[in-house]
């Protein structure tokens, strides 16, 4: 028996390829769960919370034709800030989010000094902000907020701890429901947090 192609059953189940592993998209389903998340809090007029896009210079671009112009060389024009921002409740948002395989900490070294400056001034303005930390290999994602993390962070300076342990964001952060529409409701915990 022949396959639509024209090739023979028995060929081609003999040849095996192996699975391509792509790299490119990982730490890209929390991201993806919280722009799923800001649309449906945008359509129910809950809240208007977007990705902060970053600043990019392009430098060089390649154009072979017009449709398929390839950059070539680029770079960042400043150092970006954190994730995401907005307006809720008429109070200024603004965090980063944040995904690791590890089980047992959360490693400092996914966040940038420039960004924990930046929380420190959005909370001395009266800004909420915080973390959104997610442990995929445990399936659970945290609102951990910013006043934690920046006692994380000057313990961090002071003795060199490269991670927050896992019990610590457990113990000062706050599990976030997963739902069908709005996928990380991270509103419900910043309602709880900020709006008692």
């Amino acid at each position: 028996m022949n396959y639509p192609n024209g090739q023979n059953r028995r060929t081609a189940t003999n040849q095996v390829k192996p699975l391509s592993i792509r790299y490119g998209n990982r730490g890209m389903n929390l991201e993806e769960d919280i722009n799923i998340t800001n649309t449906h809090y945008l359509e129910t007029d809950r809240a208007v919370i977007h990705k902060k896009p970053t600043p990019v210079q392009i430098v060089d671009v390649h154009y072979p034709r017009r449709s398929a112009a390839v950059i070539k060389e680029a770079y960042f024009k400043q150092a970006s800030t954190t994730d995401y921002n907005g307006i809720y409740r008429s109070r200024y948002i603004d965090f980063e989010a944040k995904e690791t395989k590890n089980k047992t900490s959360f490693p400092l070294a996914n966040i940038q000094d420039h960004q924990v400056k930046h929380m420190q001034t959005v909370l001395q303005h009266g800004g909420i902000c915080f973390f959104i930390i997610r442990f995929s290999v445990k399936d659970e994602t945290f609102l951990y907020p910013a006043k934690y993390l920046l006692i994380d962070w000057k313990q961090h300076l002071k003795d060199g701890r490269k991670s927050i342990p896992y019990h610590r964001i457990q113990q000062n952060g706050v599990l976030i429901p997963f739902k069908f529409q709005a996928r990380v409701d991270y509103l419900s915990v910043v309602d709880r947090l900020y709006f008692k």
